[in-house]
């Protein structure tokens, strides 16, 4: 009987090649519906404002470009140093002062087992459900000359500390900030709650079975195990400070003269308001690297200390 010609060991293989494409297209299909319209919202605008920072432009008549010249007016330019100078300063009232406050009231809680603890969250977060703008209004007239600050200092005898708070030079920034630190303390105790709810209890009993006093829990079990929520606090509220403009725009508009004045400020002041389109691109490119190094700094420093 005739044998039959064995098959090819490479029949097939085309197939084969096909079917493996195939499978490594699959997950760029899936990714692709979120990527189009990241790009479209995010990397395209991004893409744009680097191409408007490079020319001097009024958003009406022809473009010149100039190159790094917005780029160099940012130093050039004290008010906007200075605007630069108040994000950073913002950041202690956004993130550190909140971070620190949220960590002790958390762990005291924590620890406590207090009474009525999901009430308290759902009350600490409220200020993060209330939109900035009402919030800004409300402490508009909490510092206002005869507002409740105010009336609350002369009641008690304090009325040389009285001030017109927000027009003021040096109290005006201190008490913006204060409002940003309000806003965030419950932001960073809700998460900082959330992780200390996983700290096993083994570990508060064995070290009170070795003589470690609170002060001791906290520094040596607390804080490091929630190492990773802490990270993600600050990284939410640093990003909320340099980010800053609802608040600044409707209690103080960068007053009085510039000193709460902030870069996202300027970019809505250089762009709608004077005319200065290019100018207001280079500040938002370098507030976006600005926010990009120091979230990656934070992060850096946060997974080596793990």
């Amino acid at each position: 009987m005739r044998a039959l010609p064995r098959a090819s060991s490479t029949s097939g293989a085309p197939g084969r090649h096909t079917a493996r494409q195939g499978h490594a297209i699959t997950p760029y299909l899936f990714i692709a519906p979120a990527f189009i319209i990241y790009a479209a919202f995010m990397l395209y605008p991004l893409a744009r404002a680097v191409h408007l920072s490079l020319y001097d432009w009024d958003g009406l008549t022809l473009a010149t470009f100039v190159g790094a010249g917005n780029y160099t007016g940012i130093l050039a330019d004290a008010r906007l140093r200075a605007a630069f100078g108040h994000a950073g300063a913002f950041i202690f009232f956004y993130a550190v002062l909140p971070c620190g406050l949220g960590l002790v009231l958390a762990a005291v809680l924590t620890r406590a087992k207090a009474r009525g603890l999901a009430l308290f969250r759902t009350l600490v977060f409220l200020p993060q459900v209330i939109a900035m703008v009402v919030v800004s209004v409300a402490f508009k007239q909490i510092y206002a000359p005869d507002g409740l600050l105010n009336s609350g200092l002369r009641s008690i005898g304090l009325d040389g500390l009285t001030r017109a708070w927000l027009g003021d030079y040096v109290f005006s920034l201190p008490a913006v900030g204060l409002i940003g630190s309000w806003v965030s303390t419950g932001l960073v105790t809700v998460l900082l709650l959330a992780g200390m709810a996983r700290i096993p209890t083994e570990l508060f009993e064995a070290a009170r079975l070795d003589g470690a006093g609170a002060v001791r829990e906290f520094l040596y079990i607390i804080v490091p195990s929630v190492r990773a929520e802490l990270t993600v606090a600050l990284t939410l509220t640093i990003v909320a400070s340099l980010k800053t403009f609802d608040l600044i725009y409707m209690t103080t508009s960068g007053g009085p003269g510039s000193s709460t004045t902030v870069p996202s400020y300027e970019v809505y002041r250089r762009a709608f308001e004077t005319g200065q389109v290019g100018s207001a691109a280079a500040i938002g490119v370098t507030l976006t690297i600005i926010i990009f190094l120091v979230t990656l700094a934070v992060n850096r420093v946060s997974e080596r200390g793990a």
